[in-house]
């Protein structure tokens, strides 16, 4: 596929200089390839994991502890980023690790494969580990094809990447959710594990094409720093293996022993990152005021995601007992709401890259943090739309299945209207100090969002239902207020942000 999409190149002393790929370096084609499957291997899993939680057939657990589990999940791939590109910068180098992180995803998928569900949160652990390695890595390398942040083509690199991925993340609930949905659940978990195969061997053949300097590992870690990481790596360690062995010849030991310690740390460690950085006092006045800004749009791009993931959690089980999964009298497997979601993102990004650009030229474009605001009120507006068909359904009928297309729409537009922007405004307000790690940063607010999730959908700590129309609705009026709020104060956080605009 990725040799049937290029053509002769133009322009020599590029990597992979014989051929491009639509005008861009050659080894661009082996990075899209290579995200291409592995979000076809995740966002499959994924569609899946919700439902086979909760299925006769699968673990059968009731709702919030499915919710929970989920949550806790995405929480820890986007909490793992961060560590995953420190390994990238110090031991491994951005190749290595990629290549050494799907290995580590397939055999997460293989493992999930199994028919037992004493492997199964294994194999959720692998994946995590995998995905977290891969994240910031894959982008990386994605930027050293390129002939520093000035050359012309880099944000062009950067769209056809992002393309890959929202491929991948469309193809995988119709093909491996297909076949879990209605054929077998570990099935499709093994042929996540096939699509994650595949992106490993085409990467390994096309890394020829890739940059030298994603071979080098940037900053090393000296003899005394890697011997002191080891150190701590492994007391760390002990404690847990000494305190899990404890809890479980107690007899006492049920999931909520590993739950909960990864729920809280998924709130704690994002607070302690901003607060480690907010406090550094290497940070100039300037770089300070700057911080103290991002903090409004850390918090504001929590609450976003903690609904806006509930898409894959909340919404699909909710649509697998209460919603009518028909068009025109034509049934349609639940893990199929799950490919709304990218193929919108297809559509609808170069209307809005337009849409921005021709108001700019206009001297009208909203500004970074209005932009910010309309995404908050958006999400929390797909949730007040959601009181329809929970509505429907608590008179004993099923919902439309275009009641959930229309969830899912509004909270795709929410979402063009906020990531982007989140990612934009996070290596524009970066202290110089933390510039390679603040991306790291703003996965961190995906963490802290599904951490919340999971902490109030957890039955073990009082958790609740999260598609009870009374929550449900509080969650909307919290995302909309804070929308709200972020417009109120909108001229506070202009100030904060200096000149980044």
């Amino acid at each position: 596929m990725a040799s049937s999409l290029t053509k002769d190149s133009a322009r020599p002393g590029i990597p992979g200089s014989e051929r491009t790929f639509f005008g861009h370096p050659r080894g661009l084609a082996t990075l899209f390839m290579t995200e291409m499957w592995e979000r076809f291997s995740y966002y499959g899993m994924r569609a899946l994991l919700p439902l086979y939680l909760i299925a006769p057939g699968g673990l059968n657990l009731n709702a919030g502890t499915a919710t929970a589990i989920y949550a806790v999940y995405v929480s820890l791939v986007y909490l793992l980023a961060m560590p995953g590109g420190w390994f990238g910068d110090r031991v491994w180098g951005p190749r290595k690790t990629v290549a050494v992180a799907g290995g580590i995803i397939m055999l997460g998928h293989l493992t999930l494969a199994l028919p037992s569900s004493g492997t199964f949160y294994a194999g959720l652990g692998l994946v995590a580990i995998g995905s977290g390695l891969l994240k910031a890595n894959i982008s990386t390398m994605v930027g050293h094809l390129y002939d520093g942040p000035d050359d012309p083509r880099r944000d062009g690199g950067f769209t056809v990447f992002y393309m890959g991925i929202n491929l991948g993340a469309f193809a995988a609930p119709l093909i491996i959710g297909t076949i879990g949905e209605n054929v077998n659940w570990h099935l499709g978990f093994a042929l996540a594990a096939l699509g994650m195969g595949l992106g490993v061997a085409q990467f390994l053949i096309g890394s020829r094409h890739l940059a030298a300097r994603s071979s080098v590992v940037p900053t090393p870690l000296s003899a005394a720093e890697k011997s002191s990481t080891l150190r701590k790596a492994g007391i760390w360690a002990g404690i847990a293996l000494v305190f899990y062995a404890i809890v479980g010849l107690s007899g006492s030991y049920t999931l909520n022993w590993v739950l909960i310690p990864l729920t809280l740390l998924g709130v704690i460690i994002p607070a302690l990152v901003l607060v480690r950085i907010k406090r550094d006092k290497d940070l100039d006045r300037a770089e300070q005021s700057k911080m103290s800004a991002y903090i409004w749009f850390f918090v504001a791009a929590a609450v976003f995601w903690m609904i806006y993931d509930q898409g894959g959690s909340t919404l699909s089980i909710f649509a697998d007992s209460s919603a009518e999964n028909s068009v025109f009298g034509w049934d349609f497997p639940v893990t199929w709401y799950q490919s709304v979601n990218p193929v919108l993102i297809m559509a609808l990004a170069p209307v809005f890259a337009w849409f921005w650009l021709a108001l700019n030229r206009r001297g009208k474009e909203p500004s970074t943090i209005v932009k910010f605001g309309s995404g908050l009120v958006l999400v929390g507006a797909s949730f007040f739309l959601f009181l329809a068909p929970l509505t429907i359904a608590g008179d004993g009928q099923k919902a439309a299945a275009m009641w959930l297309v229309a969830i899912y729409f509004t909270q795709t537009v929410g979402e063009l209207m906020l990531s982007p922007v989140g990612l934009s405004v996070t290596t524009k307000m970066a202290p110089a100090k933390y510039a390679s790690q603040m991306m790291g940063v703003w996965f961190l607010a995906v963490t802290a969002g599904d951490s919340v999730t999971a902490l109030l959908s957890n039955p073990a700590v009082g958790g609740v239902n999260l598609d009870k129309r009374g929550f449900v609705a509080l969650e909307a009026a919290l995302a909309v207020l804070a929308g709200i709020a972020v417009w109120m104060y909108r001229k506070k956080i202009k100030g904060l942000m200096g000149n980044v605009r």
